[in-house]
């Protein structure tokens, strides 16, 4: 596998583990090899991108706290500047699903990138206790992941093929809330696209939950900075219609001209998730279109 931290070559602290990540390291990578078996549907025939005229690795970087965060990331093989996605995963973190997206995005023209937002705590993609996972994910908070997505913003100034002028984000479930928040903070991005993350605190949600969750994407419309496109399902069972409705009407309030969500009819939560059962091909097809639409408009 090509290390591709440094344009110039390899330093001592890539070649060997540093301390705080060599607890991550698993045979042909910093990450778990295969599909979270928490969620894997064993009927499933997940969508596998041929990683030829691509570079791929494993690399590290330091976040605001001084952790080496690991993250996956994959480009085309070939002389750029590329423009730069962030992909932020689901509670399961990086495991083959979200390496495939780098790899798909990678095929369309862009420098991936998947940062480990929940490492500090244990990796949950080799878990299938689900409240064990949840345990882990509740640890990743609000402050820390927004440190790590600066410090990814800050990788790619060190790489000659990436174009710091030109960076998206994009997420999936607990990655799409993320995408609206980054959005809202950070001027660097400039486009944004949120695979069914959650909009708003839940009816039934403890006021503990609804501090946790803070700040939520629905009181953030007038903040945000860049274009978010939303790609939800009408039957999603933790993201109510009515929440999304509520967002689309505070991004127009907001005048969010170029902010929306496009709603699935007859579509769960994690359409878009091939591993799972949950998977809807037509409307994950079209997301997918919509997504690369969105970022040529706002990245090229």
């Amino acid at each position: 596998m090509v290390l591709i931290t440094r344009p110039e070559g390899l330093g001592p602290d890539q070649i060997a583990p540093s301390r705080r990540t060599l607890g991550l390291a698993t045979v042909g990578g910093l990450f778990f090899a295969t599909y979270a078996p928490a969620a894997l549907s064993q009927a499933a025939s997940p969508i596998t991108t041929a990683s030829e005229g691509l570079i791929t690795a494993d690399v590290t970087y330091p976040s605001a706290d001084g952790f080496d965060l690991p993250a996956h990331v994959a480009r085309p093989h070939s002389e750029g500047p590329f423009p730069v996605v962030i992909v932020v995963s689901e509670i399961f973190g990086v495991h083959e699903y979200i390496r495939d997206i780098c790899r798909r995005l990678a095929s369309a023209g862009y420098v991936a990138i998947a940062p480990a937002f929940f490492v500090r705590e244990a990796d949950p993609a080799p878990l299938s206790d689900m409240q064990a996972i949840m345990r882990i994910v509740a640890k990743a908070g609000y402050e820390q992941v927004m440190g790590d997505i600066q410090a990814t913003l800050n990788w790619p100034a060190t790489q000659a093929l990436a174009d710091t002028d030109r960076v998206g984000i994009t997420g999936y479930c607990w990655g799409g809330k993320v995408v609206w928040q980054a959005a809202a903070r950070f001027d660097a991005i400039k486009a944004g696209v949120a695979w069914y993350g959650r909009l708003a605190p839940a009816t039934d949600a403890t006021e503990a939950q609804v501090e946790a969750g803070r700040p939520w994407p629905i009181d953030l419309a007038k903040d945000l900075k860049a274009p978010v496109l939303g790609l939800y399902g009408s039957e999603d069972g933790g993201i109510p219609n009515d929440t999304v409705h509520a967002m689309n009407g505070a991004l127009k309030a907001a005048g969010q001209t170029d902010s929306q969500i496009i709603l699935y009819d007859g579509a769960p939560h994690g359409f878009h998730a091939d591993y799972r059962a949950s998977y809807r091909e037509a409307d994950a097809r079209d997301g997918w279109a919509r997504l690369l639409d969105h970022f040529q408009a706002h990245l090229r």
